[in-house]
């Protein structure tokens, strides 16, 4: 039975190729994932090895920098890393020394004008010189380190990207006005910043604080231990000695180390997670197909079985020989997917260093784990497929090989799988309700469970299905091609198992890509209805990556000529009757022309008397009304009162409560300063962009943006985010052409006794051809309807939850991208039937009605 088995597999080596290539795909997936995510952590852990090799102790102040957030400013209170933090850490008896160190963003601009790289990874430092005058840290290959605030030092790769050379004038800028500084020194360093494509510029200490921090303060304080005291014992000495703060955090060298390897291990997992279960999803839809493909190749093999078993065969034999078929073809699939696999592999970390090219790079690691799973999984999923068809092929009673025709299906059989599909449909629409009309959180886990349930309830039923849809479009294929498309339409129809199983690869494809489209557009309209509404000004002017702007940027924007009001957007975070809370600042002389809010009660007049402005959440949870009053705990430690002077409709860019910069100032002179909101004299004019521009010294790292460029934002990243996501869904896609184009052909041998008969009767090739595309364009865009309802729903269900956490978010039907993917899913169908039509019309007459 084996060697009949491997017979039978050499013999219809043509019509299981598109099994074999799915298969492999899949599999190639699943082994090229393993290899770049291996590889890439292989070269972040080379890369960030030597990141903490001079450090014993590290204390870090997280609420120091441009980049810490409003809300760990907010909490940092009095409490800050200074000099004299750093003398009373190196004074410890098992500290050799201790140095302060100061970080947070630099840009540094090009020569003409644009940013050096990208502004999340562009950083500043201070210049540490000892009293050589050298600073280990940063070796200086050409020039010396900077001494005053007129010089800085750029790294190697920076100055080259730049084109500079030491003794050149450089413009860099922090999060404030630019400085034009002359480039002293060119410096090596191994700093993660900057193997991994950032920037480096280096300042003297007192213009680093300056500029990056605030004088006479640092981030961080590293520490080197005495010979013969271990790193956990100089930590034990610090530990009493460190300011008291939550955004205080003191670690040793070694546990600095493990806490990055751990990142490293943990990003390049959830890397690995996600590309994995595309993988999965590719694999799925080869299911699909490998199970079509075997059923269609023991129904064809009907009459061979039934002799297999009149001469003696057992059941058990007949399920082994076509599962033994399924183990070599899957053995053979999945070795050729490990190939291709380390292809792929290699393709993906050659894409990211295209991408950037100073992202680190190793040799291709390939690791026992990767071979034993990728073989494990294309031999099992393979088996698997084929345990349904070699089941029914031992059913086959040795009486079918006196037969003239094949085996009919069995109605009985249908009729239980329409139940079972229609309970698992039901129940799973049931949950997906419920979970929808929950909105929020609580709903994801029935939304979650009921789609998994309708996806496979929907499957199921797709036999059921396709009748009554593809009859639908019967007239209309009469109309359009005549008897071609009336043949088609009765050939789609004819064995509803076989275009259900077709159909269903495309299903899942389908079903994805439009649930992501709809989401997408959904939050997108969401995020652009939140953030324009209430904005009123004509521009928005803001740090890149969302950072801190300098409190010297509003004064500069309010001078700047055609501008008629503007106020900085400041950002705090105080308790609210024992409630830690947002708190936006805005000037409350300018907030009219400026913002907008629809007001439930109060007026927005009400700012000017320092009164505080909530949304309705925080009315309905205070149980407040406009004259009510409100307990707040400052972050300088002292308690006061706010009366309610007006509650407004959650949303917006505002956040859950206002007042007035005036009076946040009183508590938080500092406060964190995101934006600066500008009304221009003629409306946003370019000439009043230029000028906001040029009133921050054209900084490289401030951006003007308009309303529309806003808008511009959040749709890009939303797009980006979806591009990646169809990407990775093409695979599937792939694999699902694979299925119509197997199928198809298979179908074509299958009726070769037909296809002779019409040929004889007078139905031209041309005919043929269009009977066999026609059938495989029906197929297609059956599959892809069902798909694109099935996602849009689950796309409204788990919108439903998520109307908690966005305002304003409601489903968004982008019907233009979705006639687009059904159109492009009939063009799918039309070229997976080009070679199967082909070779239909080329059968000979003859031979193909003595077919046997």
């Amino acid at each position: 039975m084996y060697r009949t088995a491997l017979r039978n597999v050499l013999a219809h080596k043509g019509r299981l190729l598109m099994t074999a290539l799915a298969v492999m795909l899949g599999t190639a997936f699943v082994a090229g994932t393993m290899v770049f995510s291996d590889t890439f952590d292989k070269a972040m852990r080379d890369s960030n090895s030597k990141s903490y090799s001079d450090v014993s102790v590290q204390v870090v102040d997280y609420a120091a920098g441009s980049r810490a957030s409003a809300k760990e400013q907010s909490e940092s209170g009095s409490a800050k890393l200074t000099d004299a933090t750093v003398q009373q850490l190196a004074a410890l008896p098992g500290a050799a020394g201790a140095r302060g160190v100061v970080s947070g963003f630099t840009g540094v601009a090009d020569h003409n004008g644009n940013l050096i790289g990208q502004s999340w990874s562009a950083r500043g430092a201070n210049f540490a010189p000892g009293p050589d005058g050298k600073d280990a840290r940063y070796p200086m290959a050409e020039g010396q380190g900077p001494t005053n605030g007129k010089e800085i030092a750029l790294d190697r790769r920076t100055a080259d990207k730049g084109g500079y050379k030491v003794g050149d004038t450089v413009r860099v800028a922090a999060t404030g006005p630019v400085i034009e500084a002359k480039l002293t020194g060119i410096f090596t360093t191994d700093n993660p910043v900057v193997s991994s494509g950032g920037t480096l510029t280096l300042f003297d200490r007192a213009t680093a604080q300056e500029l990056l921090l605030e004088p006479g303060r640092y981030s961080s304080i590293v520490l080197t231990a005495k010979p013969g005291t271990t790193e956990d014992a100089l930590l034990a000495q610090v530990k009493p000695t460190v300011p008291s703060g939550q955004h205080f955090d003191t670690e040793t060298g070694e546990q600095l180390k493990a806490e990055e390897q751990r990142m490293i291990a943990d990003g390049t997992k959830t890397l690995r997670t996600v590309l994995l279960a595309f993988a999965g999803i590719s694999l799925f839809v080869g299911i699909f197909i490998i199970a079509n493909t075997f059923t269609m190749l023991v129904a064809q093999r009907t009459k061979e079985l039934a002799l297999l078993r009149a001469i003696g065969a057992s059941r058990k034999q007949v399920t082994r020989s076509v599962l033994a078929e399924a183990l070599v073809i899957g053995a053979v699939s999945a070795v050729a997917g490990l190939v291709a696999g380390v292809g792929i592999g290699a393709g993906l970390q050659s894409l990211v260093g295209s991408l950037n090219e100073n992202m680190p790079s190793a040799s291709l690691v390939i690791k026992p784990v990767t071979i034993v799973v990728t073989l494990v999984v294309g031999i099992k999923v393979t088996v698997l497929s084929a345990l349904l068809p070699a089941m029914r092929a031992s059913r086959i009673a040795p009486v079918a090989a006196m037969s003239s025709g094949d085996q009919p299906a069995s109605q009985k059989s249908l009729m239980v799988r329409n139940v079972i599909g229609s309970v698992l449909a039901a129940g799973g629409l049931a949950l997906i309700g419920y979970g929808a009309s929950t909105g929020n959180d609580s709903g994801r886990m029935p939304v979650a469970l009921g789609a998994f349930l309708a996806l496979i309830g929907v499957f199921v039923l797709l036999p059921l299905l396709s009748r009554p849809v593809i009859a639908l479009i019967g007239p209309v294929l009469r109309k359009l091609a005549g008897t071609p498309g009336k043949l088609a339409q009765q050939n789609a129809v004819r064995n509803p198992r076989r275009t259900a199983a077709t159909a269903a690869a495309l299903t899942i494809g389908l079903t994805l890509v439009s649930g992501l489209t709809v989401m997408g557009a959904s939050v997108s309209g969401a995020i652009d209805k939140a953030i324009t509404s209430s904005m009123k000004a004509d521009y928005l002017v803001g740090a890149a990556e969302g950072m801190g702007l300098s409190d010297k940027v509003p004064g500069e924007i309010a001078g700047a000529p055609g501008v008629v009001a503007s106020s900085p957007m400041t950002e705090s975070y105080w308790e609210l009757n024992g409630v830690t809370k947002a708190i936006t600042g805005l000037n409350a002389d300018s907030f009219d022309q400026l913002a907008q809010i629809k007001l439930i009660s109060g007026s927005t007049a009400a700012l000017g008397k320092g009164q505080l402005l909530v949304d309705q959440n925080v009315a309905t949870r205070f149980n407040v009304t406009t004259g009510s009053t409100v307990t707040v705990d400052f972050r300088d430690g002292s308690t006061g009162q706010l009366t309610v002077g007006g509650v407004y409709e959650k949303g917006g860019m505002l956040g859950p409560a206002v007042l007035a910069n005036g009076e946040v100032a009183k508590h938080n002179p500092k406060a964190h300063i995101s934006d600066v909101l500008v009304k221009g004299k003629d409306g946003a004019t370019g000439a009043l962009k230029q000028s906001l521009k040029d009133a921050t010294g054209a900084n490289p790292v401030i951006e003007v943006k308009s309303k529309q460029d806003v808008r511009d934002q959040f749709s890009q990243a939303i797009t980006v985010v979806l591009n990646i996501m169809y990407g990775l869904l093409a695979m599937s896609v792939l694999v699902a052409i694979l299925g119509v184009i197997n199928t198809l052909a298979m179908s074509v041998f299958e009726r070769k006794r037909e296809i002779g008969m019409l040929r004889a009767i007078g139905l031209d090739r041309r005919g043929i051809k269009r009977m066999v595309r026609l059938e495989s364009v029906v197929i297609s865009v059956f599959g892809a309807g069902i798909g694109l309802l099935l996602g849009c729903f689950i796309a409204w269900a788990i919108i439903g939850t998520l109307k908690s956490s966005l305002a304003g978010l409601t489903t968004v039907l982008p019907y233009g991208q979705l006639a687009l993917f059904l159109g492009l899913a009939g063009l799918v169908g039309l070229v997976a039937a080009l070679w199967p039509a082909r070779r239909a019309s080329r059968l000979d007459i003859l031979e193909s009605i003595k077919t046997d």
